[in-house]
Parts: structure tokens; C-alpha cells; sequence
């Protein structure tokens, strides 16, 4: 069975990236995106899925405070941050607000298919 995944990035290319890399595996279905934290908060109660992989640096509400709220309302919720190499301090932050992991941009297939890997098997 695949894992649903929610998307979270202000870049269409990224998420499209993403979601190429992560329908090609065949373990993950994309059911959702959002383009800020907001619409993350939104489509997480709407969707219910698996993962949420989602952005750090947006517009509206970042993906730190978006972790935050999610959490709040389910504190099993399965979260991955994506940051740009040289943000490893907001990197930090977002897993002491609860992220399970995390995955730099520009970000290689093996180690984002890894990461989603290893965070859904760890319940």
C-alpha cells in the first residue's frame, strides 16, 4: 500500500520535483499541496495523510510555525522539512519544533526516498 503524501513549497518546480521523484518510487502517492503554511495547516485536517514534506522558508506562515500548529492538533503527524544548504540553523529549529527529519535542496532522490523511508517506518 502507498503512503499519502501532502507537498509543502512556494515553488511549483520543487514540488513538482518532489512529487516526480516521489510517484516514481511506487511506495508514495501525492494527495495533496500547498504553497504556504497556512494551506499546509488546511489540507493536513482535510487529508489526513502519511508524510507532510514541507518547505521551511515561505510566504504567509513558514514551515517551522506550520510544524508547530500540525503537531498541535496531531502529535503523531509524521513531518519532513526541506531547507536550501546553508540554513542549517533554521534546519535546527524546525526539528526541535518536531519535524522527524529533514532534506537539503537541491535534494538527490536516493536520500529524499531515504528519508521518507525511515521517517514512515519509525511510528
Amino acid at each position: 500500500m502507498s503512503s499519502k503524501v501532502l507537498i509543502v513549497d512556494d515553488t511549483r518546480v520543487m514540488r513538482n520535483l518532489m512529487k516526480d521523484i516521489l510517484t516514481a518510487s511506487g511506495d508514495c502517492q501525492v494527495i495533496g499541496e500547498a504553497t504556504n503554511g497556512k494551506e499546509a495547516i488546511e489540507q493536513y485536517t482535510k487529508l489526513q495523510p502519511d508524510i507532510v514534506v514541507i518547505d521551511i522558508v515561505m510566504p504567509v506562515m513558514d514551515g517551522i510555525e506550520a510544524t508547530k500548529e500540525i503537531l498541535k492538533m496531531d502529535p503523531l503527524a509524521r513531518i519532513v522539512t526541506c531547507s536550501a544548504v546553508g540554513q542549517e540553523s533554521l534546519v535546527m529549529e524546525s526539528i526541535a519544533a518536531g519535524a522527524r527529519d529533514f532534506i537539503l535542496k537541491p535534494f538527490a532522490a536516493e536520500r529524499v526516498l531515504k528519508v521518507i523511508r525511515q521517517v514512515l517506518d519509525h511510528v
